[in-house]
């Protein structure tokens, strides 16, 4: 008899076990490539203008995602409204002047104040350390043998190879860039820094600095970019073109100069999209699934469109909360709550996620997980042959709760069977992938975190990061995988435990 019950247990376990597997992969059906191609298409198209942060285009892309969380029968996220401000400062310079060695020089035909740091002062020098391309990342330092403390500081911008194309001016990702070469001079503790620029003369327009998220982030290092024939006075060299920059030795040369600027601070604004699916019975606890849907705007007529970089986490968010939205329709309510959230100042220092933090809607210890979208809808070009196209990177899955990385494994090999490749989950990965992404700003607030990544390729933060670069095939199969993912952390008993401290 004892037996009997025994096996009876065990046949409705299976039978339970079998008719949600079938429910949920029903529901997941919903999430189809045609369905990520079309938003994926509005959301990359060019009508969005690259959605630069703090501009009409991004808030053209933040009322495009507010009305379709809206469509899907999603609450308002934040309160009463699904967007959630924040404050976003920038200057504009009104006047400046620059002199070398006694010659005046003229705004725009031989050097303008760099728009990603300025500041009103006056600022002069009577040397300047050149320092070859200014690059430091897990490969070499240009600094390591120049000593720039309390120093003006001169760089080449781009890099060797890149002569042909424009310098990356913003990122903070991408040691290449003007202003992570900025940054590796202000640790350095040079005093200012001068760049030498490819595209003088420049056209005559209002120069709008860099945007900053707190007024309080004290004062910028001083800079500004200058023409190869301004190049040449400060270093007393012959300089007509990129080639003659290379062939100049780095060290101290000797230069008197001066420069002074006078600016404006201009308030702007930015915005956070929430909709909210209220769960059922563990309704006060929380899954957020995030991406931040802003990117590089444009440059001149320039469309920096990142279809990938976050186009794909972005429309992988809105065909998520489809997912679930359908599911809720059909009578299958997930016991916690879920936010989808799309979050805004990612390219400019994770603003949007680190304001979300410091302001929380929902209490972060009664907020389970945070699953990062950023970038799932390419293939890495290490990988891009065979049965190793299938695949997405994660990051984070063990950092914070011993519970999540081998729920994570158990969904995929159920559900998705992809690789789940960690190489970038190293502690030692130089790239340090797990800090920048907008996850972070939750895990170091003590959430566990997931973030999918398809890795980086030739179009990250290009113009040619298109709508038809992604494999949509790839792509609805790595959204499932956070679908199911989301699904079981929304429904699980428990929480996920926080038993792992943050390093």
């Amino acid at each position: 008899m004892r037996r009997t019950f025994v096996l009876a247990a065990l046949l409705c376990t299976t039978l339970t076990y079998a008719q949600s597997t079938k429910k949920l992969q029903k529901i997941a059906k919903t999430i189809t490539e045609a369905d990520l191609k079309a938003k994926l298409s509005v959301i990359a198209g060019p009508g969005m203008e690259g959605r630069e942060t703090a501009t009409p285009a991004q808030k053209k892309a933040a009322a495009f995602i507010e009305d379709y969380f809206k469509q899907l029968g999603l609450l308002p996220g934040n309160g009463d409204s699904y967007q959630m401000n924040f404050p976003v400062f920038q200057d504009s310079l009104a006047t400046s002047s620059f002199t070398v060695n006694g010659k005046s020089l003229n705004m725009y035909t031989d050097y303008v104040i760099s728009p990603l740091s300025m500041s009103t002062g006056s600022w002069s020098g009577d040397s300047v350390v050149f320092v070859g391309f200014g690059i430091a990342d897990s490969t070499r330092n240009d600094f390591k043998s120049n000593n720039v403390k309390d120093k003006w500081v001169i760089v080449a911008e781009g890099t060797a190879t890149d002569a042909d194309k424009p310098a990356v001016q913003y990122s903070f990702r991408n040691p290449a860039s003007v202003y992570a070469k900025m940054m590796q001079a202000r640790t350095n503790g040079a005093k200012g820094i001068i760049v030498i620029a490819k595209d003088f003369p420049k056209k005559s327009t209002t120069v709008k600095g860099n945007m900053y998220l707190k007024q309080s982030q004290g004062k910028p290092l001083p800079a500004v970019s200058v023409s190869y024939t301004t190049a040449a006075l400060l270093l007393g060299k012959s300089m007509a073109s990129f080639k003659d920059v290379q062939q100049v030795q780095t060290g101290s040369y000797a230069a008197a100069f001066t420069f002074s600027a006078n600016t404006v601070t201009n308030n702007l604004q930015s915005s956070n999209v929430m909709g909210l699916l209220p769960g059922g019975e563990k309704k006060d606890e929380y899954v957020f699934i995030t991406a931040h849907y802003d990117h590089l705007g444009k440059r001149d007529t320039v469309i920096y469109y990142g279809a990938d970089d976050d186009g794909s986490g972005t429309t992988s968010v809105l065909e998520l909360a489809e997912a679930f939205a359908k599911a809720k329709q059909k009578g299958y309510t997930p016991k916690r709550s879920i936010v989808f959230m799309t979050v805004s100042g990612e390219e400019k220092g994770l603003w949007g996620s680190e304001y979300y933090a410091a302001h929380p809607v929902y209490p972060l210890n009664k907020t389970s997980v945070d699953l990062n979208i950023d970038m799932v809808g390419r293939i890495d070009p290490e990988r891009n042959y065979g049965d190793s196209m299938n695949y997405v990177y994660t990051i984070g899955e063990d950092k914070l709760s011993s519970d999540l990385l081998p729920i994570s494994d158990s969904i995929n090999n159920r559900f998705v069977k992809m690789e789940l490749d960690r190489k970038y989950n190293d502690p030692k990965d130089p790239n340090r992938f797990y800090y920048r992404s907008d996850h972070f700003n939750f895990a170091k607030n003590g959430v566990p975190v997931i973030f999918y990544f398809n890795g980086t390729h030739a179009d990250y933060h290009q113009p040619s990061d298109t709508v038809d670069k992604i494999n949509f095939d790839l792509m609805a199969k790595r959204v499932k995988l956070v679908f199911y993912t989301a699904w079981e952390m929304a429904n699980r008993n428990e929480m996920l435990k926080r038993d792992i401290p943050l390093k």
